[in-house]
């Protein structure tokens, strides 16, 4: 799923600091929350109404608002002109587009929702603006007068890409911004976070594969911390993997434990829990330095059954593949549990072979290690939209407005769980109904942990663009005390003009069907985490693939790109360049040659390949054989041929091979003499080994050609590329064109004439992938 903000601000494309911290995650992000204005906070409106929206106002008067995502056109409508708001002079826009975004997030689920963008400047006062950046349908006024807004118009086969201009920003009463929603219908809500922990008062355990973004955990009370792993040696190392000496402790209260990456470092924050209370332990996130780009050193060397699983481990807190491969050892008797430890009844010594060690702050200035791989510790992560991550469900029973509309204070208080007094004794004393709006107003504009907290809440309410609500919502505006008392050739005026912006006659929505709303930067925000791509997404990213070969990939390259690279979409740039590049735009069998027919003889040549090309490639195999020292193949053995490019990166070669069937647990490093690591190659094991058959004989298993082999094609070239730490490539602060290069020597330094078309290909990627136009 691709997603950017309404606006797109130049200082937003900056790359952060990596040394930063607290780390800058999303710099345009940042940037767009600084546009946000206050008398437009969501959820709640000045006058104590829903408000299911926000205000935006770019810095740049002549700031694009843009798509934030590929869409239908729901509804839209485009006025030549401004009109009067009911003042007397023409100082309010009506323009606005409603689109419809179907996307996937993970697992194959669907997420269906919709963006709002309200109050889009009218055509004639665009001031320098270009109208011939807008899409056709939106440079000529919808039919209708000037003296008030055009009648909205349905969206018949409209569709916009992600970034593309909708307009610049326009007024609502003199007051400049653009109004912003992001909301779900009941039953596109149901369907996608049925499957989250949202509204659940108590944490779960996560289930499925659906993990993207941040990671949690919940680990119990009263559990117990050490101050190294068990079984380091004299050096503070574990299977030579070093290991600062923190301290050993317990735990006092429930933790909440928060851990990502970025720019190759690991970041944790923790806050102990206390009923309704949290205290925050770490005033600036624990940054572990280059921790990611060790991983897979990390993971080689303390779960050598299987490394794969164990990368998995350190990332994720949990092994996400379907089979596993790290347990105990089959017919082994689980060693006895240690007792004194509670809430984390694990073995005494550490032979849990997915024992994950991570450095954990358990108390105010007290840091030790623990185990978060036990069931006991619950493990979640942004896609599971988890409350003690601050996702807030508002609907009935659990909202602070009350049977008229309006927000009670004191209940939203209760909502939030705020003890503390804001009020001034004046305030208190202001029982007038009038004064309320005041009251909460200053209350919420006054509080930034509230703010914070109100971005968290996912509400259900009516949309202010529906009609039928429009007497239950404001007829209090006629009690005494109120704006329109006694007043009802105003009220009617006013009712008049808030319906000449209402459009949902259009939508078709049903009248009075309630909705779910999300602060829509918040949502935004977050959903720029997930990191997955969808096949139409993939394809745009790589224009030459075939559509079947992107919808037959896309799900692996999701699955690799959670894995290996994380969110980070100029690591997707790049990676996906390199991958069109290699896999001649997926196409073929992911085979070096692919086009060609491939026999089932392993150990022959030239029957590898039956065509015009046969004996041109057998003699480029011929000259594989001849790279013994960096390839690992057996001189006129044919390992030339069997062990050409395969895979998403085509690695070749003998020793790539077998160390990527070590990775995955297919064959293991303990089965081999111990003086061929990192002395001796692959190639020198002898040729009646019982291992060695199971990388000769099955080569074509990272091959796509055999049926059920997309993932490992796919997945072999993550792990070549963090075997090579390109990920460290692709976050140093160079221009992209230098990381290109970078990357492709480190890739195949032997061809050289291909790193233009390589760059080119990354650079397509980044056009779709990443904000800058």
């Amino acid at each position: 799923m691709i997603i950017s903000p309404p606006f797109l601000p130049a200082a937003g494309l900056r790359n952060s600091d990596a040394t930063a911290n607290p780390p800058i995650l999303d710099l345009m992000m940042d940037e767009v929350d600084k546009y946000e204005l206050a008398h437009g906070n969501y959820p709640i409106a000045f006058d104590r109404r829903w408000h299911c929206g926000a205000h935006l106002m770019p810095s740049m008067q002549n700031e694009k608002v843009r798509a934030i995502a590929d869409g239908d056109v729901v509804a839209y409508r485009v006025c030549q002109k401004a009109y009067d708001g009911g003042g007397g002079t023409r100082d309010s826009n009506a323009g606005f587009v409603l689109l419809k975004h179907t996307t996937e997030t993970g697992e194959g689920r669907t997420l269906t929702f919709y963006s709002l963008y309200m109050h889009l400047l009218d055509l004639s006062s665009y001031n320098g603006a270009d109208g011939r950046l807008l899409p056709e349908f939106l440079q000529m006024p919808t039919p209708g007068g000037d003296t008030e807004p055009s009648p909205a118009q349905k969206g018949v086969n409209l569709k916009v890409r992600r970034k593309d201009v909708l307009g610049w920003v326009g007024a609502c009463h003199a007051q400049q911004h653009l109004h912003f929603e992001i909301f779900m219908t009941k039953a596109d809500h149901d369907a996608y976070f049925g499957r989250t922990q949202l509204g659940k008062r108590v944490a779960s355990m996560a289930t499925g594969n659906d993990c993207w973004g941040h990671i949690y955990y919940v680990i119990p009370a009263g559990s117990s911390f050490r101050a190294l792993p068990p079984g380091v040696d004299s050096h503070n190392k574990l299977n030579g993997i070093a290991f600062d000496a923190l301290q050993a402790g317990r735990n006092a209260e429930q933790l909440f434990v928060e851990m990502f990456f970025h720019k190759g470092s690991k970041f944790t924050n923790v806050w102990a829990v206390s009923g309704e209370s949290r205290t925050l332990l770490t005033p600036t996130p624990v940054k572990e330095a280059g921790y990611e780009y060790d991983m897979y050193k990390r993971a080689t060397a303390l779960y050598p059954a299987c490394p794969s699983d164990g990368y998995e481990l350190l990332r994720f807190g949990r092994i996400l593949s379907p089979s596993p491969t790290l347990g105990l050892a089959t017919g082994a008797t689980p060693p006895p549990v240690d007792a004194s430890v509670q809430g984390n009844p694990r073995p005494r010594d550490a032979q849990n072979p997915r024992a994950t060690w991570t450095r954990v702050t358990f108390a105010a200035g007290r840091e030790g290690y623990i185990d978060v791989s036990p069931d006991t510790i619950l493990k979640l992560s942004d896609a599971d939209f988890s409350g003690l991550a601050g996702w807030e469900k508002i609907s009935e029973g659990n909202t602070p407005f009350s049977a008229d509309g309006l927000c009670d204070i004191d209940a939203l208080k209760k909502i939030v769980k705020d003890t503390k007094e804001h009020q001034t004794p004046q305030q208190i004393a202001l029982k007038e109904e009038h004064k309320k709006e005041d009251v909460l107003a200053n209350y919420v504009k006054s509080n930034k942990a509230v703010r914070e907290q109100l971005r968290g809440f996912v509400c259900e309410a009516p949309s202010e663009w529906d009609s039928s609500h429009n007497e239950e919502r404001y007829r209090k505006l006629k009690d005494e005390g109120e704006f329109y008392h006694g007043d009802e050739d105003g009220y009617k005026a006013f009712i008049k003009l808030l319906k000449s912006f209402q459009f949902w006659d259009k939508t078709g929505f049903a009248s009075g069907e309630k909705l779910w709303f999300f602060h829509p930067l918040a949502f935004v925000r977050l959903f720029r985490r997930c990191g997955w791509l969808t096949p139409t997404e993939l394809n745009r990213t790589i224009p030459a693939a075939k559509a079947p070969d992107a919808q037959r990939f896309c799900p692996s390259i999701n699955i690799l790109t959670r894995k290996y690279l994380g969110p980070d979409l100029v690591r997707m740039s790049h990676f996906i360049g390199q991958m069109a590049h290699e896999t001649d735009a997926l196409g073929g069998a992911m085979v070096e040659g692919g086009n060609s027919a491939e026999s089932k003889d392993y150990e022959t040549g030239l029957d590898y390949f039956k065509g015009p090309d046969s004996y041109s490639y057998f003699k480029k195999g011929a000259g594989y054989e001849k790279t013994k020292n960096t390839l690992g193949n057996e001189f006129n053995s044919g390992d030339g041929i069997k062990f050409r490019g395969r895979g998403s990166l085509q690695i070749t070669g003998r020793d790539l091979y077998s160390q990527y069937w070590v990775f995955r647990g297919w064959i293991r490093t303990s089965d081999f003499d111990k003086n061929w690591w990192g002395k001796a190659g692959w190639w020198d094991v002898p040729r009646n080994s019982a291992i060695r058959p199971a990388v000769i004989n099955d080569p074509q298993k990272i091959s796509s050609r055999a049926i059920g082999n997309d993932f490992n094609a796919i997945d072999v070239g993550g792990w070549y590329w963090v075997t090579k730490n390109i990920n460290n490539s692709c976050d140093r602060d160079v221009s992209f064109a230098i990381a290109s290069t970078n990357i492709s020597m480190i890739i195949n330094r032997y061809d050289q004439p291909t790193f233009t078309a390589r760059k080119q290909r990354s650079e397509q990627a980044t056009v779709i992938l990443c904000d800058a136009n």
